[in-house]
């Protein structure tokens, strides 16, 4: 479907001017971004080719102009977890007809051009705008023209367009300008809290954490695990392995992951994994195979602790009933 009203580029410059008193917004997601769903990417503060976050970490990428609000797999989508508009406003353009699926090298031909995926984009007046990327294709509610309230549904979460998971992508721009809302001022001083926001309730910075665990007869493949089919809800006495993984976002070099699976007889396995690189996500898995003709029986425990230094990051615990 051809884009109806302004285009929706996302080929803009990055700027950093002064906070606006009177503009401030809400979240665009209707989710609980500590436990349901989660900011992967933020604006890239650094203008050279290298990319940073507004507190000098790695939760961006080189030129990116937005706010990645991602939930923690693709089954999610279904779920048609609402956008939200985050101010009021009138609508500028409007995009809908995009499949959902994962951006790759092979569709890069097909969504040239139409990186955003279906989008909305809204003008608040005052040379303000928000942009809203990667809509589920056919959620999208409101047109052209239409006055837009705070907090209004204007689609649903999915991954059109150019995305590599599904999210909503949040961009402001003033005067045609990217603006990072946690950074309006564009002073970046490499600390997570700041008095310069745009957010009516700003969103807590996470550095990092969990996505999401689970348990597997085996090594899961990464992308079962990003698609939300890698986790069982119950194993067989008989199953060849049992496996505990954590899937990860933000990690950093020297990262720890512990894993453990503590059983009726006690502690099956139990191991901490060392990350040695800043990745954007990932997941790390520990098992132990099946020695006699069957595992015992009943509920097995799960803890999967991410730490940074001293510091815990982000704790998942889960189970399973091995019958």
């Amino acid at each position: 479907m051809k884009l109806t009203g302004a285009a929706l580029s996302l080929a803009l410059a990055f700027a950093s001017p002064a906070l606006a008193e009177a503009f401030l917004l809400s979240s665009p997601i209707d989710c609980d971004l500590a436990s349901d769903c989660y900011i992967q990417q933020y604006v890239d503060s650094d203008p050279s080719p290298r990319a940073s976050d507004f507190t000098c970490s790695t939760l961006s990428y080189d030129g990116h102009k937005g706010t990645d609000f991602a939930l923690a797999s693709r089954s999610e989508i279904a779920r048609n977890i609402r956008v939200l508009a985050s101010a009021a406003g009138r609508v500028k353009g409007v995009r809908d007809g995009m499949a959902d699926v994962s951006y790759s090298k092979e569709t890069a031909d097909e969504v040239a051009g139409r990186e955003c995926g279906n989008g909305v984009v809204i003008d608040h007046g005052d040379g303000w705008e928000t942009q809203y990327c990667h809509l589920k294709q056919g959620s999208v509610v409101v047109k052209p023209g239409q006055k837009i309230w705070r907090g209004q549904e204007i689609g649903f979460v999915g991954q059109s367009g150019k995305a590599a998971f599904p999210h909503v992508h949040l961009s402001v721009r003033k005067d045609g300008k990217v603006i990072d809302p946690f950074d309006p001022d564009g002073v970046t001083n490499c600390a997570a809290v700041g008095d310069s926001t745009l957010w009516k309730v700003r969103p807590d910075y996470r550095p990092g954490g969990l996505i999401g665990a689970g348990f597997a007869p085996e090594i899961p493949e990464f992308d079962d695990i990003k698609a939300g089919s890698a986790a069982v809800q119950t194993l067989p006495a008989n199953a060849p392995a049992l496996v505990i993984w954590g899937y990860l976002f933000g990690s950093q070099p020297g990262d720890t992951l512990k894993l453990s699976i503590t059983g009726p007889q006690g502690v099956v396995i139990a191991d901490d994994v060392t990350l040695t690189k800043a990745q954007a996500q990932s997941f790390r898995a520990i098992g132990k195979k099946r020695r006699g003709k069957r595992w015992p029986t009943g509920r097995y425990n799960g803890e999967v602790t991410l730490t940074r230094g001293l510091k815990t990051v982000d704790h998942k615990t889960i189970n399973i009933d091995v019958r």
